[in-house]
């Protein structure tokens, strides 16, 4: 099929969903960039981690995110993430950078730069783009949005597989995805809702294939005349 368009499809929903593995899969089949907009914050939690930036300090953030040039470039293996020119994709994933990536991501300034810099990647469509706040914030206009979410201790058990977490319990991990639905869902700025137009679609008996079917056909039902 031949497409007479590219589409900006925006992928919400709460933590251990599965919204990376399904944004990542989905942009490969596409053909489309997987714009993640974790691993932008991830950059900058890291060169604030090596230029010795509080975390807590807003401007400073916003003066360093200005002067960074945060790239991602889609592979057959995902996208490789680079750093003013350097490739951080390992070093970005290590535990220090991901807890700095949540404190960064709490400032309206820092999220002022990164939305901005997310719409200016993905204004010529192609893109395939998974957080929290993708289809009311970042692309409130997307052409299709996907609210993707399953139950808290189906999550766990899914992260609990994917990361081989030593000395954790599903039901530990479930209780830590409630604590993080529920700061996510009641934070003042930009907190974790489904968009007015979006599909909720609920993966909790659902497999990793038939979650991508169900997103294929309504980027496909989209692209008919």
């Amino acid at each position: 099929m031949t497409e007479t368009r590219k589409l900006i499809i925006a992928i919400d929903g709460p933590a251990g969903a599965g919204k990376s593995t399904i944004a990542s899969r989905l942009a490969r089949k596409l053909g489309y960039v997987n714009l993640e907009s974790g691993a932008m914050y991830r950059a900058l939690a890291l060169k604030a981690i090596e230029w010795d930036t509080s975390f807590e300090d807003e401007a400073a953030l916003v003066k360093l995110a200005h002067e960074s040039r945060i790239e991602l470039e889609p592979t057959l293996g995902g996208n490789r993430v680079l750093l003013d020119g350097r490739d951080v994709s390992q070093r970005i994933r290590e535990i220090d950078v991901t807890e700095g990536a949540s404190r960064v991501s709490v400032h309206p300034q820092v999220r002022a730069w990164m939305v901005a810099r997310q719409q200016e990647m993905g204004k010529n469509g192609g893109i395939v783009m998974e957080g929290r706040d993708i289809g009311t914030k970042v692309f409130p206009h997307a052409d299709v949005k996907i609210f993707l979410d399953a139950d808290p201790e189906v999550r766990g058990r899914r992260r609990l597989e994917q990361q081989n977490v030593k000395g954790a319990s599903a039901e530990a991990l479930a209780a830590e995805l409630r604590e993080r639905d529920r700061r996510d869902r009641t934070r003042a700025i930009s907190p974790l809702v489904p968009a007015a137009d979006a599909t909720v679609l609920d993966s909790t008996a659902l497999t990793e294939d038939e979650v991508l079917q169900r997103a294929e056909d309504m980027v496909q039902q989209k692209l008919k005349p």
